[in-house]
């Protein structure tokens, strides 16, 4: 699951970052004329702005509900294995405190 989350994370942030560079700037950008080839001259001015703006408005929501998530398995796999530790750590302590029975000791005879 973490796994998961992780890859999901990074391919949003790859992506997040394209948009942001595609975006017009005070100083017109990457946008200027990469984005009207790339997207086919399909999105171009105000159009192209509106909807780079919502998809990278969008991704952001996801990227941050994703880094969320993985907090929160996170912190589910540390408490699972700091339990499980703990539990390791009192079972060794319990077999070392256990008193020893008390069998006769029986002298070995040479045969």
């Amino acid at each position: 699951m973490f796994s998961i989350l992780l890859v999901l994370l990074i391919i949003v942030s790859v992506f997040m970052t394209g948009l942001i560079l595609l975006q017009k700037s005070e100083g017109s950008g990457m946008s200027g004329s990469s984005a009207a080839s790339m997207l086919g001259g399909m999105l171009t001015g105000a159009a192209a702005g509106n909807f780079l703006t919502r998809l990278t408005a969008w991704l952001a929501v996801i990227f941050f509900i994703l880094c969320a998530a993985l907090a929160l398995v996170s912190s589910k796999m540390n408490v699972a294995s700091q339990q499980s530790g703990l539990r390791n750590e009192i079972v060794t302590q319990e077999v070392a405190d256990a008193p020893i029975s008390e069998m006769p000791i029986e002298p070995a005879t040479a045969e």
